[in-house]
């Protein structure tokens, strides 16, 4: 049954849905929750190659989108798993940005204006410098490639040898983008958390986005990925729980449902239950009413 959608002033709520069957199929599966905006994969985000879009998934998603009220603006597509775009090696490094020129290319084809990415890993062959120019270069070469659409760089939670989990790296990739109009970042609450930024009161996040303003300015923040965290504050664990019932707790969503600097962005869950998501995003909506 398909949940009632009660409006929600400003605030684009939604989640990662599935695109299984075809693209054209999520606008539904996002309605079904009550969304108003929704993330997707438009290819199998796990696998280097997938076969074009077909003209009429292509028609046939741009009609369900309009059908049922969802605006590009508060759609995510998300990048394959698979692409490091500040691989250190030549040849990776070469088909990773082939396979995001080719996303950004989808994106552009179903009319879409985001593309939501991981910036990439130096795996302990170049220093963090080199791998951050890299990745911005990645990011040149495919606003050279494609047209229109935004790179969207998502933090990290600091695993590993992946860079983006400090603000610091968001702006020095942002610093080195020639089309600053067509970059912007995606912060994950879960990964922001577990990268040693406090989210577990609203006086921990007034400094937390303070500091984010500071360093990389929050008129790049184009989309919000809205997730309770498993790990402890700094843990580097990018575990993703249910709203409320994680170490961040239900202050952090409330602060986010209530601030206008997070309206007219897509805040999208990854939260673990998706049979609940319909109750998380009433509960964000209610928490946003109560202003």
């Amino acid at each position: 049954m398909t949940k009632e959608v009660k409006p929600l002033g400003n605030k684009y709520i939604g989640a990662h849905v599935s695109a299984s069957g075809g693209v054209d199929e999520a606008p539904l599966r996002a309605k079904e929750i009550g969304a108003n905006a929704f993330a997707i994969f438009t290819k199998n985000q796990r696998q280097w190659v997938a076969k074009p879009l077909e003209a009429s998934t292509i028609r046939r998603f741009k009609e369900q989108c309009q059908r049922l009220g969802f605006s590009a603006d508060y759609i995510l597509p998300h990048d394959s798993y698979l692409i490091n775009l500040g691989a250190p090696e030549a040849d990776k490094l070469e088909k990773s940005r082939a396979a995001f020129i080719d996303e950004m290319e989808r994106c552009n084809q179903l009319g879409l204006k985001l593309l939501n990415f991981h910036p990439g890993s130096h795996l302990k062959m170049v220093s963090e410098e080199e791998c951050l120019s890299t990745i911005a270069e990645s990011i040149n070469l495919a606003h050279k490639a494609v047209p229109d659409v935004i790179a969207v760089i998502e933090n990290t939670a600091g695993q590993g040898t992946n860079l983006g989990w400090r603000f610091e790296h968001l702006a020095a990739i942002i610093d080195q983008v020639e089309d600053k109009t067509r970059v912007g970042v995606c912060l994950d609450t879960c990964h922001t958390f577990a990268a040693g930024y406090d989210l577990r009161s609203f006086e921990a996040c007034e400094s937390t986005f303070a500091e984010f303003d500071r360093i990389v300015g929050m008129h790049y923040l184009r989309a919000m990925h809205i997730n309770d965290s498993k790990g402890g504050l700094g843990s580097k664990l990018d575990r993703h729980h249910s709203l409320g019932k994680g170490e961040i707790g239900w202050d952090c969503f409330e602060y986010i449902s209530k601030d206008p600097r997070f309206d007219h962005i897509p805040l999208i869950l990854e939260t673990i239950d998706p049979d609940i998501w319909h109750l998380e995003i009433q509960t964000m909506r209610e928490h946003h009413l109560a202003v």
